[in-house]
This record gives structure tokens, sequence and C-alpha cells, in this order.
């Protein structure tokens, strides 16, 4: 393999990897708010053990089964991140092997495995959309901007 031709594989894998880097940030974000929405419902867990029945303690009960939902879309978004990320990189993986060893492999299975990828990232920006309906609706809650019935 010449370095010219060694270079256009290059090219050809800077697509995926800038996917893999932009999959990796959102990666980061969605387990910090994982974490948060944890940290979140201990906190409120915590709470309810030590106050008495009150409306305030009503409305952070009410938040705990939102703070439960966040966290499966969360962990259901980072899942599907995780995957388009796996899958990004045995694109690459493939490309360089495919170039390496000269296979006659068929393009529609790099478009399928790119499009997979990127199928995977679209998943997981629902969940996290979803995720974000959810955080201002417990805000609702917690704030008293609307009833926890």
């Amino acid at each position: 393999m010449t370095l010219a031709e060694f270079n256009a594989v290059l090219q050809v894998a800077v697509s995926p990897v800038i996917l893999i880097s932009g999959v990796g940030l959102l990666l980061l974000s969605m387990t910090n708010r994982l974490g948060r929405v944890i940290d979140r419902a201990r906190s409120i867990a915590d709470r309810r053990r030590r106050e008495d029945a009150s409306d305030h303690q009503q409305r952070l009960e009410a938040q705990l089964p939102i703070l439960w939902r966040r966290a499966r879309l969360l962990r259901m978004a980072i899942s599907a991140a995780a995957v388009g990320v796996l899958l990004a990189a045995i694109l690459i993986v493939l490309l360089f092997l495919v170039e390496l060893f000269q296979w006659p492999v068929a393009t529609p299975l790099l478009a399928g495995l790119f499009c997979s990828a990127l199928l995977t990232v679209i998943v997981s920006v629902v969940y996290f959309l979803r995720d974000l309906n959810l955080s201002l609706r417990a805000l609702a809650l917690e704030i008293g901007i609307i009833d926890h019935s």
C-alpha cells in the first residue's frame, strides 16, 4: 500500500472518527446527568425519611417516579450512544482491513454500519430529549407550578 493509498483510506475513516469524538462528548454529558439524577433521588429519599408529612414532602415524593424514569431514559440514551460508538469503531477497523488486505467487501455492508451508527445516535438523542422534558416536569413539581396529583 502506498502512502497515497493509505491517505485515501484515512480520509474515508475520518467521518466515523469524528462521529466517535462527538458521541463521546454526548456520552460525557449524559453520564453527568445520570449521576445528578441518582444523587437527587438519593437526596429526596433521605429527606423523605427525615421529614414529617407535608405538602413539600408530597412534592418531593412526586419527583421520585420522575427521577426513576429519567434514570431509565438516560440509561437507554447512554446505551444507544455506546452502541453507536462501537459500530463506528468496527466500521473504521473494517475500512482499514478492507484496504490493507484488498478484501472484496460489499459497499452496502460498510454503508449499513455507518447508517446504523448514526441511527443509534439518533435514538440516543431522542431518549436524551425525553429526559430533558422530564427534568422540567420534576422542577415544576418542586417549585409548585404543577400539582403533584
